[in-house]
């Protein structure tokens, strides 16, 4: 099983399909976090890669909270532990979501995925996917360029993964420093951490919202400088303050809801 939610690089799944074939395994890949760049061609497919692929609809597919389960072997057999005969994989899937893990269908979330997918199947998707990855490059290049160190030297993707080590610094007390500052960004965990799962060495941050509110190079520089000012700064509420104010500045030129402004609402 495949996929991650702080690998900022293309996963080669050609080769783990080889691993696969290899010792009779099945194959399957979350990607969750990066499906929207599938969908914008900006990753490489791994549906042709893998028996099946889960991925949530919310994150880089910019949907609705939930779930979907996708596959190309629809004439194979699953045989796995607790299954008295093998079923073919939909029949397996079918009742695994329900009666297994499914609640009640909710019917707006149902509509709202339908949206979801279908601007992912425009062109305009395809120039927000690009310009994600393209954010992100700039963000972890100007984090580079402070001194800081980037899990892998850089990323394919959304993300950019900070290693705060180096600083004797923390990734619980930067997420909460940049909280308070209203700069969003998780706490996580990097390769060989010597800090506890609970308070990590290290920081996530993404760029799909920011990207999705229409910001761009310019910005991504900014947002650097101020989550630079923030780490340096991690103890002091006079610099919290500034930045905050700054964060909002430069949000309300990116409104969440712009018609809403030209309709007067």
């Amino acid at each position: 099983m495949t996929g991650s939610s702080a690998y900022p690089r293309s996963w080669e799944l050609a080769k783990f399909r080889e691993i696969a074939d290899e010792i009779g395994a099945y194959l399957i890949c979350d990607m969750s976090h990066f499906s929207g760049l599938v969908a914008g061609k900006v990753h490489p497919d791994v549906l042709p890669y893998c028996h099946a692929v889960t991925s949530t609809t919310h994150k880089t597919l910019r949907g609705p909270r939930g779930g979907i389960v996708l596959s190309n072997e629809e004439g194979g057999e699953l045989l796995l532990s607790g299954m008295p005969k093998p079923k073919s994989y939909w029949d397996a899937f079918d009742s695994w979501v329900f009666p297994g893990v499914q609640g009640g269908p909710l019917m707006h979330v149902i509509a709202g995925k339908a949206v979801a997918f279908g601007e992912a199947s425009k062109p305009e998707f395809r120039d927000y996917a690009r310009k994600v990855v393209e954010n992100a490059k700039i963000l972890a290049d100007e984090m580079m360029s402070r001194g800081y160190k980037v899990v892998s030297g850089g990323t394919d993707t959304h993300l950019v993964l900070l290693d705060l080590s180096p600083m004797g610094k923390t990734g619980k007390a930067a997420e909460k420093a940049l909280e308070a500052a209203d700069i969003t960004v998780n706490k996580n965990m990097v390769p060989y951490d010597p800090q506890k799962p609970l308070v990590t060495s290290g920081v996530r941050i993404g760029s799909p919202a920011v990207t999705s509110r229409g910001m761009g190079a310019t910005e991504m520089k900014k947002i650097a400088e101020l989550i630079d000012l923030v780490v340096q700064n991690l103890d002091s509420e006079e610099v919290l303050g500034k930045v905050k104010a700054q964060v909002h500045e430069l949000t309300s030129g990116f409104p969440l809801y712009p018609q809403a402004f030209r309709y007067g609402i």
